[in-house]
């Protein structure tokens, strides 16, 4: 791990190499399978909150090493030992369109707990995205090319005021984290909270599953250059489904003109080409994840071979093609690989 010195008036620190190439495809696993629409055009973002209420905590027990490490390397860095709560950590991703001007990240009132930042890159730039550069307005390093693995650490002040440039094909994967001085806006707190309540809840009336559950259906929604008509678009979990090659099949008759939320929650299967998998998913969320779990172990299309040559896939038939046609499904999300 190579460190950049650093600036007494711009106080900010590059250290490479900070994450495993492991430790980022298993970030961006949990990021492609639970990623909802973000807090900008074109942005998509996975924060530990959301993943509690989705069903899906079992999925934060990768970010709490990686917490640990950065807040301590951070406390080091700018000399506050055992002083620092996270105040904030967030998968965030940046699509083809998205950019930021110049800015602090304390710079509004609500945000000024914040007293230090650190971002890490899960991809990089020129092999997995174009565009996406990241730039401080003062000091040295200036311009900072996104690589795996790499973090930035700076304060989140004035001082090192920046922008980042609009991202021009693909996705731009960042885990992004916010330390605070002030003990009230401790992550962990409100984090212990939840997970509470969620287990009181199941408690009282639900058996104790892992099976995802999904949002509130808007928070999938994806309206590319913010079109003013939200019909305009298509759901990202079924982009990132056709991503990877893969369409959804209901096998009971429903009525295709109701709300896409009711088919979204509806048990279903997975379909690639002319093949249609056995095995039967408790909702979209749930196939996502299982998808996405298979590309990140590198099985990719061989799992799906294997399961044909297992007889655990069957081929189409015409009526069922027809009705994976007929749900308007199968064409979302050519975006997210533009």
């Amino acid at each position: 791990m190579a460190d950049m010195e650093m600036e007494e008036d711009h106080p900010r620190l590059i250290l490479h190499n900070f994450l495993t190439e492991d430790e980022c495809k298993e970030l961006e696993f949990i990021h492609k399978s639970c990623s909802t629409i973000g807090y900008r055009p074109n942005v998509f973002s996975t924060t530990l909150s959301h993943l509690i209420a989705t069903n899906s905590a079992h999925l934060i027990i990768p970010f709490l090493p990686i917490r640990d490490r950065l807040k301590e390397k951070v406390e080091e860095t700018f000399g506050c030992e055992y002083e620092l709560v996270t105040e904030f950590t967030g998968l965030i991703s940046w699509s083809r369109g998205a950019s930021i001007g110049w800015h602090s990240d304390d710079n509004r009132p609500y945000l000024k707990q914040r007293d230090f930042t650190a971002v890490c890159y899960l991809n990089s730039y020129g092999k997995d995205f174009e565009g996406g550069l990241f730039h401080f307005q003062d000091g040295e390093p200036k311009t900072i090319a996104p690589m795996v693995g790499d973090a930035v650490i700076y304060t989140s002040d004035g001082r090192n005021t920046h922008s980042v440039d609009e991202v021009t094909s693909r996705e731009r994967l960042t885990l992004t984290l916010w330390f605070s001085r002030d003990s009230s806006h401790d992550e962990d707190a409100k984090l212990i909270l939840l997970l509470e309540e969620n287990v009181l809840h199941k408690s009282n009336n639900v058996p104790w599953s892992l099976l995802p559950l999904p949002a509130s259906d808007n928070m999938y929604w994806f309206s590319p250059h913010q079109a003013s008509n939200q019909d305009i678009g298509f759901d990202i979990r079924l982009g990132r489904l056709h991503a990877l090659g893969f369409d959804v099949y209901y096998s009971r008759d429903m009525n295709f003109g109701s709300d896409l939320s009711e088919l979204l929650m509806e048990p279903m299967q997975l379909a690639r080409r002319d093949q249609l998998l056995d095995h039967k998913f408790v909702n979209v969320l749930h196939s996502l994840q299982v998808a996405q779990f298979y590309f990140w172990k590198g099985c990719k299309s061989q799992a799906f071979t294997n399961e044909v040559q297992s007889g655990k896939a069957v081929r189409l038939s015409r009526s069922q093609s027809e009705k994976i046609t007929q749900t308007g499904l199968g064409k979302a999300g050519a975006v997210l690989h533009q």
